[in-house]
């Protein structure tokens, strides 16, 4: 899509701090094409990425909470990429928020991890069948709590980490509501006995919507980037990795504020935003803005910069941001998603693309572009990927309130 070629009707500009953005309104007609991956069941709530068979494509794996399902969805080839995916239903839970895909004891087939909330409040493994021939087989798979987690908190998402150097891999995990927290399951020798995972609480949170593991103070060992929606201690924060002392008090981890204790943030993505090879933390928000803190120094104990864009079309309800090259213009762009706003309906997954990008000095400038149709009003996670390998990045993401299920959009500058 071509800026020539957009038809502006009206054009608002806002200068709020370093950052200007441009909407532009075009009648709505610019949508991405829409290529559904699976629609088989109700209330998609999220995708996350992993190559689950070693084809060298991206996999896909999906809670539906109101359908109360976890699917994985396998990557077809490009020959049959815009239409529906071969999936396996690999466990039934109730209230499912959030399911990861790992190998979770190290036998070569790729499992799932999912979080409930609702009344079941439990964390469950989905072991996977280890032979190939037989992962979409949903008779062979096995669905068992792991212990420590039943019945305590309204879990909401789990990170794949290895956090204390022995064993197999652990789970940074996080929730919402009475109890809520960010805290680690520690795995043990045998990842298999779930009854000895230990779990460690870390943070008293509010509602966790984002974890992202990531060397923040370049010691080496990865901390966990978190955005809290609500309570007393919302906001950006990240917790720092103790390093050696994890072993003797495995739950101290330093905390440090960023930002964005004044609004209501949502999923966040991380990203060298303005080009000075720093990475910058992107926010999504329900005050119809988007936070950008921006990082002046690549010291141990870093320092942000606060920067705001306007959300596009002025819609309140941000929920998902993701950072990518869209245009192939060599800047990084920003994807947008949204829940459900009162008033005429607005594309609910829009780009800003980044017009200006020369460093914080000289600030940034962005232009609204559609994506979305009208069609669905409360989108979720989003993930950036060259999905049909015509060299440009795709989007996928959900929509639970109109139930267009798991799809994604296809870009159109190749």
């Amino acid at each position: 899509m071509q800026r020539d070629f957009v038809v502006i009707a009206t054009v608002l500009w806002c200068l709020v701090a370093n950052a200007v953005i441009v909407v532009a309104d075009d009648g709505f007609s610019k949508a991405w094409q829409r290529h559904t991956i699976d629609d088989s069941s109700r209330g998609a709530d999220g995708a996350r990425l992993l190559d689950v068979n070693g084809d060298g494509q991206l996999d896909l794996v999906t809670p539906w909470e109101e359908g109360g399902e976890i699917h994985v969805c396998l990557h077809p080839g490009d020959a049959a990429v815009d239409k529906p995916w071969p999936l396996v239903v690999v466990g039934r839970v109730a209230s499912p928020e959030d399911a990861v895909l790992v190998d979770l004891d190290g036998d070569g087939a790729v499992d799932v991890v999912s979080s409930c909330e609702g009344a079941l409040r439990s964390m469950f493994v989905h072991w996977a069948p280890r032979a190939k021939e037989d992962y979409l087989d949903a008779a062979k798979w096995e669905t068992v709590a792991i212990p420590v987690t039943e019945s305590k908190q309204a879990w909401m998402y789990a990170l794949p980490m290895q956090i204390d150097g022995r064993n197999g891999i652990d789970l940074m995990v996080a929730s919402k509501g009475q109890q809520a927290s960010v805290g680690w399951l520690q795995a043990p020798s045998n990842p298999r006995d779930l009854a000895a995972w230990k779990y460690h609480r870390l943070y008293d949170a509010g509602w966790v919507m984002s974890l992202i593991a990531t060397d923040v103070n370049h010691d080496g060992k990865d901390d966990v980037l978190v955005s809290d929606r609500k309570g007393p201690n919302r906001g950006v924060l990240w917790l720092e990795h103790p390093g050696r002392k994890i072993r003797s008090a495995p739950n101290v981890w330093a905390e440090h504020r960023i930002g964005g204790n004044s609004h209501e943030v949502m999923f966040i993505d991380v990203a060298d935003v303005n080009g000075d090879d720093r990475e910058d933390i992107v926010v999504a928000t329900h005050q119809a803005e988007i936070l950008l803190f921006m990082r002046e120094e690549n010291s141990q104990q870093p320092i942000w910069k606060r920067d705001v864009v306007p959300a596009p079309y002025g819609l309140m309800k941000g929920k998902s941001v993701a950072v990518g090259d869209l245009d192939l213009d060599g800047l990084l762009d920003i994807v947008h998603s949204t829940e459900p706003n009162s008033g005429p309906r607005r594309p609910g997954v829009t780009w800003l693309k980044n017009l200006i990008n020369d460093g914080a000095q000289k600030g940034l400038e962005f232009d609204v572009r559609q994506m979305s149709s009208l069609a669905g009003q409360k989108f979720d996670l989003l993930q950036l990927m060259d999905v049909d390998h015509d060299g440009d990045l795709d989007v996928i993401t959900c929509e639970e309130r109109d139930n267009l299920g798991l799809f994604w959009y296809e870009n159109p500058h190749r």
